[in-house]
């Protein structure tokens, strides 16, 4: 019965570590990762599984040559802080490099990448 009881108290801290341990993981993003694109973004709209710090995160966009075509600027939506907005300047048509690290409000750091094209 007392191995029962120790099974159970550790299923259920197992159960509950899910949200102890969260990251703030990309659920989509807009445009989309692998996208091709009529038109040219004036924004990045990333998307996260959890919100995210903007003062702790930041967003690189980088165009086939290698340059930063992000302004530097990045903020989450007053209204969802899941949603994080970063500015782009013009593009051109081509393929754009996203690099992203993300800080969740529970200080867990996650970071990733990925392109989208913006056709001619």
């Amino acid at each position: 019965m007392r191995l029962m009881t120790l099974l159970l108290a550790v299923l259920a801290l197992l159960a509950g570590s899910d949200t102890a341990f969260a990251h703030a993981l990309l659920r989509h993003a807009q445009p989309p990762v692998g996208a091709t694109v009529k038109a040219a973004p004036d924004e990045l709209l990333l998307i996260f599984s959890e919100s995210v710090e903007p003062g702790f995160s930041s967003v690189a966009v980088t165009d086939p040559h290698g340059a930063r075509v992000d302004t530097g600027t990045i903020r989450t939506d007053p209204k969802d802080a899941t949603h994080l907005l970063a500015g782009l300047k013009t593009l051109a048509p081509g393929t754009y490099k996203v690099i992203w690290h993300a800080t969740s409000t529970d200080s867990h750091k996650t970071e990733g990448a990925y392109q989208f094209t913006v056709q001619p």
